[in-house]
């Protein structure tokens, strides 16, 4: 029997995950980012990649939605394999999933209700929907509806965040994606965005994958996580796996310590290699 384009034939997952990647490998000119990984993302569970700058967390979430195509591996979201799909089938794809950019990526020129009804806009063959109802829907389950007709510039970082957190649901995806959702907010206001992703897991079913450096979120919203390192996974498991983990990696990163060897290479230049005076 011919497989249509995208599907795929293959065993069936260990878990139930809709979205899967199988020895995934992306390089940018001679650097390679990711070095052949496989991970699963349990479904209606939230599942949080940690890992250093440039290990290639962002990387690896936007190949779930082809945004980014791999050098090798597979991308899938449930049978569709998302890196053999054209733009055109990709689509409907997209469609199910919600992204929250790492700045927010709110319209200026835009109102509140005007960024978040373009996705609904912009959505092509949907049944029609009441506009307004939606938006101010959205807009009440991350506590701001009386900022509908404001403009993103009359709000505080917090409450942009939290405006293109309700345009990431708008459209009810079966999974959202957050890259960094906490960077550039305070304590208390990474904890209002750390409530809203839990509350999108129970009140709206959906499974989520949340990229970040703050071990407070990660630690408060992950059922499942998982540790890149040099483009490869190092630990997934647990929180309390993670938390009693002995491998040097993952405890250098929950501690916030550098490497040995990073710290030599710092420490062995010192003001006295450099001249300050300048030539005479």
């Amino acid at each position: 029997m011919p497989v249509a384009e995208g599907q795929y034939q293959q065993t069936a997952p260990a878990i139930d995950a809709p979205v899967r990647i199988e020895e995934l490998v992306k390089s940018f000119g001679r650097h390679r980012v990711l070095r052949g990984i496989s991970l699963a993302f349990p479904r209606g569970k939230t599942t949080v990649v940690l890992g250093p700058s440039g290990c290639g967390k962002s990387v690896m979430l936007k190949h779930l939605i082809g945004l980014l195509r791999p050098d090798k591996g597979r991308v899938f979201y449930e049978t569709e394999r998302v890196d053999m799909l054209s733009e055109r089938r990709l689509g409907p794809i997209r469609r199910q999933f919600g992204f929250l950019f790492q700045h927010g990526a709110l319209f200026d020129s835009m109102s509140v209700a005007d960024n978040i009804a373009f996705a609904l806009r912009e959505q092509e063959g949907g049944r029609p929907y009441d506009e307004e109802t939606r938006v101010r829907y959205v807009l009440r389950l991350v506590g701001l509806e009386n900022v509908y007709r404001r403009n993103p510039s009359e709000l505080s970082g917090g409450q942009q965040k939290r405006v293109a957190l309700a345009r990431a649901v708008v459209l009810r995806p079966k999974v959202v994606l957050y890259d960094e959702p906490t960077t550039g907010l305070d304590p208390i206001r990474a904890d209002v965005i750390n409530e809203l992703i839990l509350k999108f897991k129970q009140q709206l079913d959906v499974t989520s994958i949340v990229v970040t450096h703050d071990l407070a979120s990660a630690f408060k919203v992950a059922d499942h996580m998982v540790m890149l390192h040099e483009g490869r996974v190092v630990l997934e498991g647990t929180p309390e796996e993670f938390r009693n983990s002995a491998d040097p990696v993952v405890r250098r990163f929950l501690r916030g310590e550098a490497s040995e060897e990073e710290l030599r290479a710092i420490r062995s230049v010192g003001s006295e290699d450099i001249d300050f005076r300048g030539s005479q």
